[in-house]
């Protein structure tokens, strides 16, 4: 309907960027963007406005979006940059500036498609095409390219969601490109569509330590380069490799997770720890208590990235407790041990999908023999466990306590108990005779 109405009024609308390019690769998008060249804005305004549908304008930028739609209607427009941040551009809305020019500002060729609504045309300027079949990420323009810096991080993750390499001249201009300047949420919202969205998020992160440009925003990842781990449980080489493999393997498992992004935090996180803590001892290579060292360099690193306290705590919690599934997988141990560990989890089953995601393999890629069935059955016995009526703290009062400064403490002892599966009543004989002895 806009495109029938724009052309008689003398215009062309054109489906632009990553709609165009996923429906070529047969990949879902359902944000519609359209660019309407050779008429002017007060045109456009008022064909939009015909269609009865309420409208909020961005006329500065050339930009109308259609309320409840998911359409957002443009006109083509020349940017120049002014200052240091993303927001310091002067605009000026063109609509007689033709298709190439329009698709110039674009950062990857591969994002500089437009399509014909009317026609079906797809109009190609930069060899948008061509780099999709042959797999490839490069930059439209050298001049406008280094003008955001976002596009270093969208490099990487245009590469990871893909599966696409990176153009050696689109690499070298990267290397060269400022990230300080960035804000969290932006560097966050590239890489979250690479943590949920790749196949391989490890392609994320390879790619910009080729650019060179994990320092600002990734420095404890690649202090983990180089780290050397014993070969017997870590055949496949340093902490960074086993890192991007751990990530890699936990994305087979997101969609299980209570939260998926938090998840992949966890993995990209879990072994921060072994770069300040990797020694030899005897001999061999340890890293002695890296799960409880490591936790200020995460939370340092989740910050940096991140302001959800959420996603932080997940983070705080899981990564002390990371090695203690796979352990009493092999151990196999009493039930308040597992038990003690699922309690002390913010998400138990995701910890069980992380420890399969982290399992160490033998020298020879031999799995290591752990049984995650095991681990399961005892969540699900914790589970019933936890479901069974309990002492609390309405009971102790109820039998005469009074609440003081020994209290935390009873309750606490009371549930030891219930992790220990004693029954209600015994546990509540027993708890009043552990009070009497405070």
């Amino acid at each position: 309907m806009i495109a029938e109405r724009v052309a008689g009024a003398g215009g062309r609308a054109y489906c632009v960027g990553g709609f165009v390019r996923d429906k070529i690769m047969g990949r879902e998008n359902k944000d519609v963007d359209i660019e309407v060249h050779g008429i002017s804005p007060d045109e456009l305004k008022d064909i939009l406005a015909g269609l009865g549908t309420p409208l909020s304008f961005g006329q500065s930028f050339g930009i109308y979006t259609l309320a409840g739609s998911g359409v957002d209607v443009a006109m083509p427009r020349r940017e120049k940059k002014t200052g240091a941040k993303h927001t310091d551009f002067e605009v000026e809305v063109d609509p007689f500036i033709g298709t190439k020019e329009a698709a110039r500002r674009r950062d990857f060729t591969i994002n500089a498609l437009m399509e014909d609504i009317l026609t079906g045309e797809v109009i190609d300027h930069f060899g948008g095409l061509a780099d999709i079949e042959a797999g490839v990420i490069r930059h439209v323009d050298d001049r406008t390219f280094s003008d955001d810096p976002l596009r270093v991080l969208r490099a990487a993750m245009f590469a990871a969601r893909f599966g696409f390499t990176v153009a050696p001249e689109t690499m070298e201009l990267c290397r060269g490109m400022d990230l300080s300047g960035l804000s969290k949420e932006r560097v966050e919202g590239e890489l979250k569509k690479a943590l949920l969205g790749a196949e391989r998020p490890s392609v994320f992160f390879e790619t910009l330590r080729e650019m060179d440009q994990l320092d600002f925003w990734f420095p404890e990842l690649k202090a983990l380069i180089g780290v050397e781990q014993d070969p017997v449980y870590h055949p496949e080489g340093d902490v960074w490799v086993h890192t991007m493999e751990v990530v890699d393997r936990a994305a087979k498992y997101r969609d299980k997770a209570s939260d998926p992004y938090s998840f992949m935090l966890l993995a990209l996180t879990h072994d921060m720890g072994k770069a300040v803590t990797t020694e030899y001892v005897n001999g061999r290579i340890h890293a002695y208590d890296h799960e409880n060292h490591g936790l200020p360099m995460a939370e340092t690193f989740v910050k940096r990235i991140t302001g959800e306290k959420d996603v932080i705590r997940y983070v705080k919690n899981m990564l002390p407790l990371h090695m203690r599934p796979n352990m009493h997988a092999y151990s196999r141990p009493a039930l308040k041990k597992t038990n003690r560990l699922f309690d002390e989890a913010v998400a138990p089953e995701d910890l069980i999908w992380f420890s399969m995601a982290d399992r160490p393999l033998m020298a020879g890629d031999e799995p290591f023999t752990g049984d995650s069935g095991f681990l399961f059955e005892r969540l699900e016995k914790y589970r019933e466990i936890m479901a069974r009526p309990h002492v609390t703290g309405k009971d102790l009062i109820d039998a005469g306590l009074t609440p003081d400064e020994s209290f935390s403490d009873i309750l606490a002892y009371a549930h030891k108990l219930r992790l220990a599966g004693i029954d209600k009543e015994s546990a509540l004989k027993q708890t009043l005779a552990y009070a009497r002895t405070k």
